[in-house]
């Protein structure tokens, strides 16, 4: 089995998860929603389900996003050799990347973010958001500097998909 036939079996698993677990999500204020809103509206527009780009946090820190209906999976991590990486956004091999930040990446430094509904996280009883920085994935539960570090990601994302 192919490792892109593996990351769209997971992805499909996380989804269904997600939409299992999905319910009304309580109203906070979320500095990532008009960003993931908008990633959501560029990728559907151009017709792209992937997107990556440096990641502003560090020089060797990439981020990528790979969009399902209703779904935002949003990986950054630092990268050991970069040049790949760099190679795969310049020629537009954005789902390759994402690959790349998920398995070739310094666990470490991981964070995936699963946005369920792809309109940013938002916390509560209710919520599938998901956060995983390397202890294990878990629902995202209002965290401040989570939602900020969501919101880094997506505006690095933004600009290369315009």
């Amino acid at each position: 089995m192919s490792s892109l036939e593996i990351l769209r079996r997971v992805a499909v698993v996380v989804v269904l998860a997600a939409v299992a677990l999905a319910g009304q999500a309580q109203a906070q204020e979320s500095e990532s929603a008009p960003l993931a809103a908008e990633l959501a509206e560029l990728l559907n527009a151009s017709g792209m389900d992937a997107i990556a780009a440096r990641d502003t946090a560090d020089e060797d820190r990439f981020v990528a996003a790979l969009a399902f209906p209703g779904t935002l999976l949003v990986v950054s991590a630092r990268l050991e050799v970069v040049l790949y990486v760099e190679q795969k956004i310049a020629d537009g091999q954005y789902r390759e990347a994402y690959i790349d930040l998920n398995a070739a990446s310094i666990p470490e430094t991981k964070v995936l973010i699963t946005d369920t509904g792809a309109d940013g996280l938002f916390g509560g009883d209710d919520s599938a958001d998901m956060v995983d920085t390397g202890s294990g994935a878990a629902r995202y539960d209002g965290d401040a500097d989570a939602d900020a570090q969501y919101a880094r990601m997506l505006r690095a994302l933004i600009a290369e998909a315009r």
